[in-house]
């Protein structure tokens, strides 16, 4: 009797540990195959978000970017860091890094190439002007990308210049009202949406990642290339310096801009006159001699021809 109790107590031992590990087994497989329904419904997610995308998103900007990558292996890597610098200017259009950029003029200068061939097979150019007319092409194709970089770097410094007086004015009243600097550059920046703002964000990123911020303002007046912005930075460095009240020195900047913004409106309004005078001379005035002299036209040449 002992030995079968012992017997049976054993048995039903193992079928517990058995039952157990059966049903820890199920677990791990139903888990196993949760992870992968999971995971196959990540993938449609992402695969319906992709489909939801533009054609130019999902095709065409990553074909353009693998072209660029494959041209900016054929460039030269001096003057990188001017060409960066200028990205940083212009606001990295496009998330282009200065490689990038490189590529991106090799691949303008062959489509440039390429379409003065097909220009010279379509309207049979000779071959001696063929010659001329694909080097101009191949250089303006090469060329165009820098120049649209420039007109990008001058149309943002022209939107920071314009929003500079205000935001200063918009700095002083916060500072008066008792907040910090850094909490009056970020209301600020929560405040309008302009590539001044985004500079704004950009600098108190870096404030929060433990830079210095004299550094900080630094680096902000060097991504922007915009000379009354540098001149601030370098005035509320000094007076964080010598100890000076931030909120006399951020009033007497607001001033200061304010009248340089006033100077600049009277220096176009008076070269408005002169920027007229080319349309006036080559489309009103010939359109006045048409309209004024048109009717005596045929009465002249009548008196001539008898």
């Amino acid at each position: 009797m002992m030995v079968e109790a012992i017997l049976a107590s054993v048995l039903a031992g193992a079928a517990v540990l058995f039952t157990i590990l059966g049903l820890a087994h199920l677990r791990r497989r139903d888990e196993r195959w949760q992870q992968l329904l999971d995971a196959y419904q990540d993938a449609l997610r992402a695969r319906d978000l992709e489909l939801q995308q533009p054609f130019r998103e999902r095709v065409l900007r990553p074909a353009l970017r693998t072209l660029i990558q494959a041209a900016s292996r054929l460039t030269p890597t001096t003057n990188l860091g001017r060409v960066q610098q200028r990205l940083l200017m212009a606001g990295e259009p496009w998330g282009l890094s200065a490689l990038d950029f490189m590529g991106l003029r090799i691949l303008s200068a062959g489509l440039g190439l390429l379409a003065t061939l097909w220009l010279v097979f379509t309207l049979q150019i000779p071959w001696s002007n063929a010659l001329l007319l694909g080097a101009g092409g191949l250089l303006l194709g090469y060329i165009y990308p820098n120049m649209w970089l420039n007109r990008r770097i001058r149309a943002r410094q022209k939107a920071i210049r314009r929003a500079l007086p205000d935001a200063i004015d918009m700095l002083t009243i916060a500072v008066n009202a008792g907040l910090g600097f850094d909490a009056a550059l970020a209301r600020v920046a929560d405040k309008w949406s302009n590539p001044l703002t985004e500079e704004f964000q950009r600098t108190l990123y870096e404030l929060h990642m433990g830079v210095p911020r004299a550094e900080a303002l630094r680096h902000l007046a060097e991504r922007t290339g915009v000379e009354e912005l540098g001149s601030f930075v370098a005035v509320v460095i000094q007076a964080e310096r010598l100890g000076a009240s931030i909120s006399d020195v951020l009033q007497a900047q607001a001033r200061t801009l304010r009248q340089r913004r006033r100077q600049w409106a009277e220096e176009q309004a008076r070269k408005a006159p002169i920027k007229m005078l080319i349309p006036l001379v080559l489309f009103i005035f010939p359109s006045l001699f048409i309209v004024i002299l048109g009717p005596a036209v045929p009465r002249i040449m009548a008196a001539f021809s008898r």
